[in-house]
């Protein structure tokens, strides 16, 4: 690995990473990270125009053109992707093995939390079903066309990061759709972790609590808690996120984070409840 010069593959080139949800908050902060640590990073993410703002964070400039495969600036290829549809889905990969011709990490970042506030009876299948299709579907989508590239690729190999949560270990009240799928997520990473060991392909889950985001502002206002009580909980720096991901990214393919825990530190997470 050249340290000052950017990250290396074995034929001497940069590493090729996806981040999905590249769009903004963990996702753009997990892409700028790989970029200044010397990786080309495939941006994926359902609106345009926040793909076009990641790519400007990353310092590259430029806006991303419409479909699949269009450039965002030099060196980032950008991908307007819905995971939860497999033709997107099946075309952000294809994007990536003609530019690139091999890919080395998928940090399967698309989520969402869904409607919040919904007892359980109440809750409308279709909110259940679009937590279910972009969080456990969608990640689920994505990891298998990545293992297609990492399998048949030479050098063999690459690593997937799937984003989890905390709650995939303890819910929030009235998230059943949002604790499910993470939970879910988890039995994912460990069955993808299998599959993987014979073609070198490293599967791992970062669980996260309370970065600040845009999905994390009301925490700033008050959240429910267990007990019925509103209180306001703490948040951490989003690169601080970043930072662990880049941590998991650049260990060789002969180690793995299985899983990590990274949370604002008095967050109600030990003792939820």
């Amino acid at each position: 690995m050249d340290v000052m010069g950017g990250v290396e593959d074995q034929d001497g080139g940069r590493r090729v990473a996806v981040v999905t949800g590249a769009g903004s908050g963990i996702g753009r902060a997990v892409a700028v990270a790989l970029d200044g640590a010397g990786w080309s990073v495939v941006l994926a993410g359902r609106r345009e125009t926040a793909l076009a703002e990641t790519a400007g964070a990353m310092g590259r400039g430029g806006a991303p053109g419409p479909g699949a495969g269009s450039a965002a600036g030099a060196g980032v290829l950008s991908v307007p992707t819905d995971v939860s549809r497999p033709e997107d889905v099946d075309a952000l990969f294809a994007a990536v093995g003609e530019r690139y011709g091999r890919l080395d990490l998928l940090f399967n970042n698309a989520g969402t939390f869904g409607p919040g506030g919904i007892k359980v009876e109440d809750l409308p299948y279709s909110a259940w079903r679009k937590v279910v299709d972009t969080n456990l579907t969608g990640t689920f989508l994505c990891a298998q066309a990545a293992f297609r590239l990492m399998k048949a690729q030479d050098p063999q190999g690459g690593r997937i990061i799937n984003n989890g949560s905390i709650s995939a270990h303890a819910p929030r009240p009235d998230s059943v759709a949002y604790t499910a799928t993470k939970h879910g997520m988890t039995g994912l990473t460990k069955s993808l972790s299998l599959d993987g060991r014979p073609y070198r392909i490293a599967c791992g889950q970062i669980d996260i609590g309370n970065a600040a985001t845009d999905m994390t502002e009301r925490m700033r206002q008050g959240v429910p808690q267990a007990d019925g009580e509103l209180a306001v909980e703490p948040v951490m720096d989003v690169t601080d996120v970043a930072r662990t991901v880049l941590h998991m990214a650049e260990l060789p393919l002969e180690a793995n984070v299985q899983f990590a825990t990274v949370l604002a530190t008095a967050m109600p997470f030990v003792g939820r409840g």
